[in-house]
């Protein structure tokens, strides 16, 4: 796998698919590895904590992030301590709310200044990472993810976005990496390298296309018409002429 050319930007591989994540594992180019309920809900997982502990075991030197699923204060707490005595390579995902809408500030401040460190998860406005910051400073180095993709899908560039946000967390707790998540094309490993993104988090279909990255277009477009050509003649297509 190769980019083209030299990033700034750290890969972290995003999935649920522990025999991929092995894979990937062997790349250099990626850096962590992140997962969240519904990655496993999808690939069929039921063990929760079976599972992590395999990833973790798995994968003891390089960062993974796992997420609470409680949706109150204590309950967060509780299953955040849990989940960072898995491993010391472990980050607790947190939500910035929990599904009332309510700011998970307690949590994050509590954590990230008793030794855990934390991934803070589904941040989509700058004002959330400003909440953020707040919390999370003269605490433990933690990731603070904010969701550009889906950002872009409601119509907002989120370059400039992110740009907003890694300025905010240099000012107010420097130790915070910033994580580019949700990307919808290898393109968005350039734009988050170019926001001055710490790492950007991609899905194992995203990181297929590494490969892609600075290749000729003249010869793309030579492989495209012959694929066109090539299936074509595979399916037995016929024009009357």
């Amino acid at each position: 796998m190769s980019l083209g050319r030299q990033f700034k930007v750290k890969l972290f591989a995003d999935g649920a698919n522990l025999s991929e994540m092995l894979a990937l594992y062997k790349n250099p180019l990626i850096s962590g590895f992140t997962t969240n309920p519904t990655l496993m809900r999808k690939a069929g997982i039921s063990d929760y904590a079976g599972f992590a502990r395999q990833v973790v075991e798995a994968i003891p030197d390089r960062p993974v992030s796992f997420e609470v699923f409680a949706d109150d204060i204590d309950g967060m707490l509780a299953q955040g301590r849990a989940i960072a005595r898995w491993g010391k390579q472990v980050n607790v995902k947190i939500p910035v709310t929990n599904t009332k809408g309510e700011y998970t500030g307690p949590v994050l401040e509590a954590l990230a200044h008793n030794g855990v460190a934390l991934n803070v998860t589904a941040i989509m406005t700058v004002e959330q990472v400003k909440k953020v910051a707040r919390s999370l400073a003269g605490g433990t180095p933690s990731i603070v993810s904010v969701f550009a993709g889906r950002i872009a899908d409601t119509g907002v560039d989120p370059v400039p976005h992110m740009i907003e946000c890694r300025k905010v967390l240099r000012d107010v707790v420097p130790n915070a990496e910033l994580l580019w998540a949700s990307p919808r094309e290898l393109l968005n490993v350039y734009h988050a390298d170019e926001a001055g993104c710490d790492i950007i988090t991609a899905t194992p279909d995203i990181l297929a296309k590494l490969s892609l990255g600075g290749k000729d277009l003249v010869g793309y477009s030579l492989e495209t018409v012959q694929m066109f050509h090539r299936d074509a003649t595979a399916a037995g297509f016929r024009i009357e002429v």
